[in-house]
C-alpha cells in the first residue's frame, strides 16, 4: 500500500496515528525543498529515522549537546577524511566519547529528526509499504503516540513563541536596565553574546548548532523576563532565483535546460535551475537525483580551481563588512574564516551542504569580501 500527499491535507500526527493503528511496516518519506527525511516503521512502531539535512548530522548534534566543540569536530572530520570510517567510531577510537555515549546521542538525534517534522509546512510525504530497513540503521523502538504528544506540544509552543518573535529575521537587543548574562546558563550566555553582535534568530540557530524550536524557546523566555527585546526585523535575503530571467515555465523544458547546462559543465547554472525546479515540484524524485549529480559536478569543478587546503582571509575592514547584505548562512561561513582554517576545515563544521558552502565561499570571493 502506498499513500502520498502534502502536510496541508494530512498532518504528521494523523500520518503517525494511521500507520500505528494499521500496524504498518515500511518507510514514511518527507520532502521539503532539498531536505528529505525518512521515518522507519515495523508493526506500527517507529524504529528509526534518517535525514539529508546537514544541520542534523551527527557532528552538529554533538556540538549542540556539548559533547564536542567546533575545533574538536574539525579535527575528527580531518581524521575521517584521511582514514575513512564513521564519525562515531573515530570519536570512540580517539577517546573523545564512549560507544554508549555515541549511541545515546544517535538515538536522541533520531527523535529530533522526527520532532522537527511537526513544525514543517507545505511538505510532501509518501509511504512505501514493507520497504526493507537500512542496514546501518540505529534502531530505536518508540510508540508513535509518545512522539505525537511531543510533536503537538512543539507546534503549540512555537505558535506561542512567535507572538513575541515573529520570524527568523528578528534581531534582538539587550533591554535597558537588564542584568544581562548574570545568573544565567552557559547556553543563554552564549545566546546573549550573539544578540550583542546583532545576529538574527536564524544566525543564532546556526551558531548554536541548534534547532529553531529550541532557540525560539530560550529567546521567548529572555524577552518575557525583560532581559532582551525585539529591536527590528532584518530585510529578507535575496531570492537566488530572482536573477534568472527568460526561463521556460514548462517543467520538462526546464529539466532539459538543466541537463544541458550539466552537459556543458556549467554546474553552477544547473544548480540554480534545479533549485527552482525543486521549489516548484518538491516531491519530484528525478529533480532530487539531478541535484545530487549537479552538486557532485560543482564540488569537483570548485576543487579543480581552488585547493581544499587553501586558507581564505577576510579582505574588508569590520566597518565595511557591516554594510554588506549577507544572508544568515553566508554570515555563518564568513564568521568561520579566521586566516588559519583551510576550506576543508571550514566546511567540516558548517551545517550546510558542501556544494552550498562552496558556492557561498565563491560568492564572498567574487564580492571582494574574502581572498586567498
Amino acid at each position: 500500500m502506498a499513500i502520498h500527499g502534502t502536510l496541508a491535507t494530512m498532518s504528521v500526527s494523523d500520518l503517525l496515528q494511521f500507520l500505528a493503528a494499521g500496524r504498518k511496516s515500511g518507510t514514511l518519506k518527507f520532502s521539503r525543498g532539498k531536505v528529505v527525511k525518512e521515518i522507519y516503521f515495523q508493526g506500527g512502531i517507529v524504529v528509526g529515522a534518517n535525514t539529508n539535512d546537514p544541520k542534523e548530522y551527527l557532528g552538529q548534534v554533538l556540538i549542540h549537546y556539548g559533547k564536542l566543540d567546533e575545533a574538536q569536530l574539525q579535527a575528527a572530520m580531518e581524521d575521517q577524511r584521511k582514514a575513512g570510517g564513521k564519525l562515531g567510531e573515530i570519536l570512540v577510537a580517539q577517546g573523545s566519547m564512549t560507544s554508549a555515549g555515541v549511541l545515546e546521542i544517535l538515538r536522541i538525534r533520531t527523535l529530533d529528526i522526527i520532532y522537527d517534522l511537526f513544525v514543517w509546512e507545505n511538505a510532501h510525504f509518501e509511504f512505501f509499504d514493507a520497504e526493507p530497513l537500512p542496514s546501518d540503521l540505529i534502531r530505536i523502538e518508540v510508540e508513535p503516540t509518545t512522539i505525537i504528544m511531543e510533536g503537538i506540544y512543539r507546534v503549540d509552543e512555537l505558535s506561542r513563541y512567535r507572538t513575541l518573535i515573529l520570524s527568523d529575521r528578528a534581531v534582538l537587543e539587550l533591554a535597558a536596565g537588564s542584568a544581562g548574562s548574570h545568573g544565567v546558563s552557559k547556553d543563554v550566555r552564549q545566546i546573549l553574546q550573539f544578540i550583542e553582535k546583532r545576529m538574527t534568530v536564524a544566525e543564532i540557530c546556526y551558531n548554536m548548532h541548534d534547532s529553531s524550536f529550541n532557540i525560539y524557546a530560550q529567546l521567548f523566555d529572555l524577552v518575557s523576563n525583560g532581559i532582551v527585546r525585539v529591536a527590528e526585523e532584518s530585510p529578507a535575503s535575496a531570492d537566488p532565483f530572482t536573477e534568472l530571467t527568460d526561463l521556460p515555465e514548462d517543467p520538462a523544458e526546464m529539466l532539459w535546460l538543466a541537463r544541458r547546462e550539466l552537459k556543458d559543465n556549467n554546474a553552477d547554472k544547473a544548480l540554480d535551475l534545479i533549485h527552482r525546479m525543486i521549489l516548484a515540484q518538491p516531491k519530484n524524485a528525478e529533480h532530487q537525483t539531478l541535484l545530487q549529480e549537479a552538486e557532485t559536478q560543482f564540488v569537483k569543478q570548485a576543487y579543480s580551481q581552488l585547493s581544499p587546503q587553501s586558507v581564505p582571509k577576510i579582505l574588508m575592514l569590520p566597518e565595511a563588512l557591516t554594510e554588506q547584505q549577507l544572508g544568515p548562512q553566508e554570515a555563518f561561513v564568513l564568521s568561520r574564516i579566521n586566516g588559519e582554517w583551510d576550506i576543508q576545515s571550514i566546511l567540516s563544521i558548517c551545517p550546510f551542504r558542501e556544494a552550498d558552502s562552496l558556492r557561498m565561499i565563491k560568492s564572498l570571493e567574487q564580492a571582494g569580501i574574502i581572498g586567498f
